[in-house]
């Protein structure tokens, strides 16, 4: 299982998200940093201030005792068990604040690692209370006294925990806020894709023609691409329908002459020549369908229908075989349409539905339903179907079933290329509960499938 996203939206927002916890992360333990080494600054000042007020206070007599002027503990150092506390230890002197009664601090300050994290106690008194601690040497008289005051490690922990609490909880929000700033500004900077893609579906369902030209700068360059293979398509396009109509033009006349011209008596006493020319005949109406269908392929596809020529194609070959009382079921929703050509809609449709009709024993149903992004065109009629395996078969260009029915026996294979070339297809199957089902598979358009 892939970590990263397969979608950009997704990787834009992992990358904001990873990025953002580890900003604000490193953010949190520089200020919590910061904030003990404020507090812890505090601490020491308020502690040297008191040593300096004890300095002052030891004084000697002539014959060199060492003793302490008028000094009152002033609070926090008066109150017992306080953690605040001084004492004055050298040759001949030992002075204690009141709030030690009794106590002593002789362990000595533990060293204070600045690189590591917050230091362990300074100093442990006799009592197990953690402590911070200041020291300071002084020489009063010639004698080197040593001044300890202490402060209990919570005046230092606790107004740190204090402060990063509320700091973690606006640390939080603030994190939230950007990975909502961060979703927020991936989907509007994604926004034209989204739009681009809207785009590249309108020229492919042939509601337009070019992609617009207005695009962001980083997308400019990929949309004139585009436009310019879709001109070079387009201009495909028309060099083979013009082909095609010359094609078309130049081998229908000579034909029809020599058509003519071999029905003359005598011209063609063995009546060998006849069958050649329509030979020939469907060969070029198969070849130009061909042509026809591959130029059709092109960027821009207009949008069909289907119930209009529906409605159409079957009232006209209703009244071409009124003899056999045909009876027509017809399903289609109005709204549905196809993005192909309307002339080669009304050739596979034609093509089908004639099948349909021309081996009909009662009735023929059609009916059309949307597939994902498909419509599927059914046409069901009650003949005599066809065996499993010409079912294939009747599909390749020129096979025909029965030889005595008039027809060329390209209609099909010309019908299930024009829908491969849309990208659709063209199958048959046995009807139900007997005859035959030609199923035919377009695009669709979509507006018409959101309907």
């Amino acid at each position: 299982m892939k970590l990263v996203p397969r979608s950009l939206g997704g990787r834009l927002l992992a990358g904001g998200a990873i990025f953002t916890v580890l900003a604000l992360a490193v953010a949190t333990g520089l200020i919590g940093a910061i904030l003990y080494r404020f507090i812890i600054g505090q601490i020491d000042q308020r502690l040297d201030l008191e040593i300096a007020t004890i300095a002052g206070a030891v004084t000697t007599d002539g014959s060199g005792k060492v003793s302490l002027g008028p000094f009152a503990d002033v609070p926090p150092f008066d109150r017992i068990g306080s953690g605040w506390y001084w004492q004055v230890q050298g040759e001949g002197a030992a002075f204690k604040s009141a709030s030690l009664a009794g106590g002593t601090l002789d362990r000595p300050p533990r060293p204070i690692d600045r690189r590591g994290p917050p230091p362990p106690p300074d100093i442990v008194s006799d009592r197990g209370e953690p402590l911070h601690a200041r020291v300071r040497t002084v020489l009063v008289g010639g004698d080197a006294l040593t001044i300890t005051a202490t402060a209990p490690r919570g005046a230092i922990t606790g107004p740190l925990r204090d402060a990063l609490v509320p700091l973690g909880a606006s640390i939080l929000a603030i994190a939230v806020a950007l990975l909502g700033a961060s979703l927020f500004q991936v989907r509007i900077g994604l926004r034209p894709l989204t739009r681009l893609s809207g785009d590249l579906r309108a020229v492919r369902t042939g509601r337009a023609s070019r992609v617009p030209s207005e695009q962001p700068a980083e997308l400019a360059p990929v949309v004139d691409e585009l436009n310019a293979l879709i001109d070079q398509n387009a201009a495909g396009l028309a060099s083979a329908r013009l082909h095609v109509a010359n094609l078309a033009h130049g081998l229908k006349t000579p034909l029809a002459s020599l058509a003519i011209e071999l029905s003359e008596p005598g011209r063609d006493p063995g009546g060998s020549l006849r069958p050649l020319v329509e030979q020939m005949e469907r060969g070029i109406r198969h070849h130009l369908g061909r042509a026809r269908a591959a130029a059709a392929g092109g960027p821009t596809r207009s949008f069909v229908e289907i119930a209009l020529r529906i409605a159409d194609l079957t009232s006209a070959l209703g009244k071409i075989y009124a003899d056999k009382g045909i009876g027509i079921e017809i399903d289609v929703d109005p709204g549905m349409a196809v993005a192909c050509e309307g002339q080669d809609v009304d050739e596979m449709l034609g093509n089908l539905l004639d099948n349909a009709f021309q081996w009909a024993n009662s009735r023929v149903r059609i009916a059309a339903r949307a597939r994902d992004r498909d419509i599927v065109l059914s046409i069901v009629d009650d003949g005599p179907g066809l065996p499993d395996d010409l079912m294939r078969d009747v599909l390749l260009p020129g096979r025909r079933v029965d030889e005595t029915v008039p027809g060329h026996g390209f209609g099909l294979s010309i019908s299930r290329e024009l829908a491969e070339l849309y990208g659709g297809s063209l199958q048959l199957r046995p009807g139900d509960p007997h005859g035959l089902q030609a199923e035919l598979t377009l695009p669709a358009v979509i507006e018409s499938l959101e309907r």
